[in-house]
């Protein structure tokens, strides 16, 4: 069997430059781009999804792969699926957020435990809510919702050296706005909730000089926020997918080069 270099360069093209795109998207998003999943276990996840996709997309450019539009194209392949992988990050990022809100609310701050997605402190109602929104995710079958999206990206925006427009690297940098204002929408009753709390007790300082609030206002408002958690916990569902869907969401916008 003979192969000419045209032949080798349009075979390499097909599955190489989708590969950047795909396994830079899986190193992005959570769950799978977390440090917990082995760099070998991502690359094979890759290395999977592209053979299966790879098929059924369409014709790559005719380019040598050593040139420097070459270098370009997989450049740009990067971008793309860093950028939508980033945008479902955002959205867990926001869940984490206002887990923070929470717990430094009702006094729980200080309980801090290491990340094992980020590899960062953060408190361990935070944690909570980030396994509780992982759980979500991987139920809802938002995995393959990213797989479909990169799938049909690739339809939206081919293989070529041009890539997402300047518009939507600026509406994915303003989303990140979003993350905290859906962190301010999840602990917001919380929020609440502990405010009057901690207004009741300024009134009692007031009312009672002598009275230890420190020593009493502490256990208290930390059982109240057990309690507001207990009541808003069920409301997670809903918002996370509201959250979820404005990701996909942007993810589709960015897709469209609008």
């Amino acid at each position: 069997m003979h192969f000419t270099g045209a032949e080798i360069a349009a075979w390499i093209g097909s599955y190489l430059w989708p590969l950047f795109r795909i396994a830079a998207m899986i190193v992005a998003m959570p769950i799978f781009g977390s440090i917990l999943v082995p760099v070998r276990a991502r690359l094979m996840l890759a290395l999977a999804v592209t053979s299966v996709v790879a098929p059924v997309l369409p014709a790559a450019p005719q380019v040598d792969p050593i040139s420097l539009e070459a270098v370009l194209i997989a450049l740009q392949q990067i971008i793309i699926g860093v950028a939508m992988g980033f945008s479902i990050q955002l959205v867990f990022n926001a869940v984490t957020t206002g887990g923070q809100i929470i717990a430094m609310q009702m006094g729980l701050g200080f309980a801090s435990m290491v990340d094992p997605q980020n590899g960062t402190q953060v408190p361990v109602l935070s944690q909570l809510y980030q396994l509780l929104v992982t759980l979500l995710f991987l139920g809802f079958n938002g995995h393959l919702v990213m797989i479909e999206l990169v799938a049909e990206s690739f339809t939206v925006l081919p293989l070529a050296s041009d890539g997402l427009a300047r518009n939507g690297l600026w509406l994915l940098a303003g989303w990140g706005s979003q993350m905290f204002a859906g962190a301010l929408w999840l602990a917001l009753p919380a929020v609440a909730s502990l405010l009057v709390v901690n207004i009741a007790f300024g009134v009692m300082a007031r009312a009672a000089p002598q009275l230890n609030i420190f020593a009493i206002g502490f256990p208290v408002a930390l059982m109240m926020g057990f309690v507001v958690i207990l009541f808003t916990l069920p409301a997670v569902v809903p918002q996370f997918e509201s959250l979820a869907n404005d990701g996909f969401e942007l993810i589709v916008r960015l897709l469209s080069r609008e």
